[in-house]
């Protein structure tokens, strides 16, 4: 479980725009929004302290308690939604939203696998097929993540959120029957072009008595235009 709460002390900024992003990002904040219970804030955040809480033991489901500068009451928060930047990998932007601790809400969480299945001894293929699933709980109850035991799947085997260990407070959002979590396969084989036989074994352009009908051995035939043939007018 996650049960990491982490005060986060945020101001609230006047302006918006992408020209106003830039430069608090200049600045070393990040722009984001605070949805609240009554009405949403525009805010900055210094990256420093973000970048502090999302790496702490909580991770990205950490309750943060946020504080606007200026005021002394906190606002209970998850981090809903993020953007970075595709190049440097840096946090762009960030959206917040609070929340009560005595009411479910709904987190995706990453599921780790572990082992190395008995198919992978064989020559099979280990594959995650889904990294995330969908949970419903309490906020101080959200996961860090899932660990799922891999060790037993032979070739041709798959574990799928049925296959998740129970755990007390989180309900499970995904099909459990049909979301199929991982799964070893066969590897894939390359075929190999088959060889071309070449002249020297017999096959290429036929020669001597083997020269078909019509061939070089063949008498020639008149000249078409000269007999005054078919599609030729007489002048």
């Amino acid at each position: 479980m996650t049960g990491e709460r982490v005060k986060l002390q945020v101001s609230e900024r006047e302006r918006r725009g992408s020209a106003d992003a830039r430069r608090l990002r200049r600045d070393g904040l990040i722009p984001g929004v605070l949805y609240g219970r009554s009405k949403p804030h525009a805010i900055c955040i210094p990256e420093r302290d973000l970048r502090r809480v999302l790496t702490g033991p909580g991770g990205l489901h950490a309750i943060l308690d946020v504080v606007l500068e200026g005021q002394k009451t906190t606002h209970p928060s998850i981090l809903k939604e993020y953007q970075r930047d595709p190049l440097r990998g840096t946090l762009t932007h960030v959206d917040l939203h609070e929340v009560r601790l005595d009411q479910p809400i709904q987190a995706q969480v990453t599921v780790q696998l572990l082992g190395e299945p008995v198919g992978a001894t064989e020559g099979g293929v280990l594959s995650q097929v889904t990294r995330e699933v969908n949970v419903e709980a309490l906020p101080m109850e959200i996961p860090e993540h899932l660990e799922l035991d891999v060790s037993g799947l032979a070739i041709g085997d798959s574990l799928r959120v049925a296959d998740l260990p129970p755990v007390e407070g989180v309900t499970y959002l995904d099909d459990p029957d049909e979301t199929v979590l991982a799964t070893v396969t066969q590897p894939t084989r390359v075929e190999e072009p088959e060889e071309t036989l070449d002249d020297e074994e017999g096959v290429g352009v036929p020669t001597g008595d083997e020269a078909p009908e019509g061939g070089a051995d063949a008498p020639l035939e008149p000249d078409a235009d000269a007999a005054g043939g078919e599609g030729t007018v007489p002048g």
